[in-house]
């Protein structure tokens, strides 16, 4: 048998993509194909099932987790995050918007949290040594409380990256041995990478000497357009017909 390091990429992804289809193939699994790798999307009743079965069959034998993280798809694919058609009005969720679907200074999330199940997913990263193959497998959390079933009994690397999507989107990860905030501080208010949450953050905290404590208070800092409104007209941003133009009235 070749080596798998001298088997060509496209054919080791193809042999993959046919064990997939094979071991995966039921309704509710879904395999996609896009530049040079595979992405499986997983029923969320069958998490941790397929990621046992991705480790311990021969054919696949993906020994290491070696990264996942939390996905916020609110507002995916609207061209309000999309930097090239901004405008002087401002663009992002730093401006209150009436393209969400809502009154002006409504909030997304208080919106269509509980109206989408494939809002909130759990992306992660497989390597098989052996193979030498990588796979990314995605699972959606559903609705209104995002959940999914822990991967540290499959993989224990999964322990902090659990911790860390729970902390900054607020998957939980039903079975997890220890799950709490891992970047923000115990007393934070939110969780700071989903689009609902303002990008100024709920409240603020400052050290009071009369109390001598830290104590947190509401946020004093408005919400503010992102786009620079000034032109600069300099040799940085020199348009080449314009330098044609001037060239030829001379």
């Amino acid at each position: 048998m070749s080596s798998p390091d001298k088997i060509p990429v496209a054919e080791r992804l193809e042999q993959l993509a046919d064990a997939l289809a094979e071991h995966f193939g039921d309704e509710g699994f879904e395999l996609r194909k896009g530049y040079g790798e595979l992405t499986l999307v997983v029923p969320a009743d069958r998490w941790v099932e397929t990621a046992t079965t991705l480790r311990d069959r021969e054919d696949f034998d993906f020994e290491e987790l070696i990264d996942l993280c939390g996905v916020d798809y609110a507002t995916y694919g609207q061209s309000e995050w999309e930097s090239q058609g901004a405008t002087d009005t401002g663009f992002s969720r730093g401006v209150e918007s009436e393209s969400w679907g809502g009154p002006r200074g409504t909030r997304r999330g208080e919106l269509d949290a509980q109206a989408d199940p494939r809002r909130f997913a759990v992306v992660c990263h497989l390597l098989s040594l052996s193979h030498n193959r990588r796979l990314r497998l995605r699972v959606f959390c559903g609705a209104p409380t995002p959940m999914v079933d822990s991967l540290v009994g499959v993989w224990s690397s999964a322990n902090w990256f659990e911790r860390e999507a729970f902390d900054l989107f607020g998957i939980l990860f039903n079975g997890h041995p220890d799950l709490r905030r891992i970047l923000t501080d115990y007393g934070f208010i939110g969780h700071p990478f989903r689009k609902d949450f303002p990008l100024v953050g709920e409240v603020e905290m400052r050290y009071d000497p009369e109390k001598q404590r830290v104590i947190y208070e509401p946020v004093q800092t408005q919400p503010r357009v992102l786009v620079p409104r000034v032109v600069r007209d300099d040799n940085r941003y020199a348009r080449p017909d314009a330098a044609e133009s001037e060239s030829s009235d001379a």
